[in-house]
């Protein structure tokens, strides 16, 4: 009876002892162990982490890493470190965390509005993990340019403003892809045709886009400015476009930063194929990212015969069109009148 008795006590404190641990290994792996007050925080993992930098980057946002690491252990995850962004939620459990550290979620990321193509990677490159050096070396390489009719003047073209989703850890390749698969879809079988009856190429078509994306930032007045200078064209004329004279005197000088309010004699005389008053033509490549409504302006140009403009006085931010040189100069003077009062140099 004895022996019974001592084996009945041995085997309760067994399964009680089994029980307690099991407890514990239940308590580590799922009780909440989240060391932050927001609802949810952003991860990122770089390319080429092992587990021990893992470590280092969650460990803010993990209350107990030792319950962490049992974990980790467990799911064989310090064997299989994923690069990318990833999502923790306030609550999670070791278990949780673990999960999520292998399942990367994707970034939306935007570039719009960059005057420049060293601009536009430079916003590209705060959105994902390449560096922006990574990104120009890529999209510049010549063989790259050759095969898909791009050059260093036009390069910035590729580019269709949008918001595009990508994982964060995304390859510089991979990107540039990316981008060459959606400007390919951008010009459709619609678009081309209506660029070939414009007798004009898609890149003429983004550079002309985004001198009118410049003197405008009236969506519904594009098209009558993009009539304007397509009715210059027609005639032989000059475009004439101050903002390229802008960009011209920024890129001779380096510094794409300044800010020029007022064209003045001087800046006619720049020497620069992107010079609209001293070169005829479109300019080699776009003034600035055009955005899509600069674009399609340009290819759904109102019909008229206006071939002047000037901005007006009157109804700010719209322009007074002129057909005549006599009627443009009466709109100029009335604009320059009013540039002197409000004393814009």
């Amino acid at each position: 009876m004895k022996l019974r008795k001592i084996i009945g006590i041995f085997s309760l404190v067994v399964i009680t002892a089994a029980s307690v641990y099991g407890y514990k290994i239940y308590k580590d792996i799922f009780s909440p162990n989240t060391a932050f007050s927001d609802s949810k925080v952003a991860i990122y993992i770089p390319t080429g982490s092992l587990y021990a930098d893992v470590e280092q980057i969650v460990k803010p946002y993990v209350e107990n890493m030792d319950r962490f690491r049992m974990v980790a252990e467990k799911k064989s995850y310090v064997r299989n470190v994923k690069a990318g962004k990833f999502v923790f939620k306030n609550g999670m459990n070791s278990n949780d965390i673990i999960n999520s550290l292998r399942q990367p979620v994707t970034v939306n990321i935007s570039f719009n509005n960059q005057e420049t193509f060293a601009k536009t990677v430079g916003r590209i490159a705060e959105q994902i993990e390449p560096d922006s050096l990574a990104l120009y070396t890529a999209f510049t390489d010549k063989q790259f340019m050759e095969e898909n009719g791009f050059n260093e003047d036009n390069i910035l073209s590729i580019f269709i403003p949008n918001t595009y989703e990508f994982f964060w850890d995304v390859s510089p390749n991979k990107f540039r892809e990316r981008m060459v698969k959606e400007y390919r879809k951008f010009w459709n079988e619609e678009r081309v045709a209506k660029a070939e009856a414009l007798g004009l190429t898609p890149l003429q078509i983004i550079a002309l886009a985004s001198i009118v994306h410049k003197e405008t930032v009236k969506a519904d007045e594009r098209p009558r400015v993009a009539g304007v200078y397509l009715n210059r064209i027609k005639k032989g004329m000059k475009l004439e476009a101050d903002p390229t004279v802008i960009y011209a005197v920024k890129k001779q000088s380096g510094d794409f930063d300044q800010v020029i309010k007022r064209v003045y004699f001087k800046h006619l005389e720049v020497d620069s194929p992107y010079n609209t008053y001293k070169y005829a033509g479109i300019p080699p490549g776009p003034i600035a990212m055009p955005d899509i409504s600069a674009i399609d302006a340009v290819l759904n140009s109102e019909q008229h015969n206006y071939i002047y403009f000037c901005a007006s006085v009157t109804n700010f931010g719209y322009h007074e069109f002129a057909v005549t040189a006599a009627q443009h100069a009466v709109n100029r003077q009335k604009y320059v009148a009013w540039v002197n009062k409000m004393g814009i140099k």
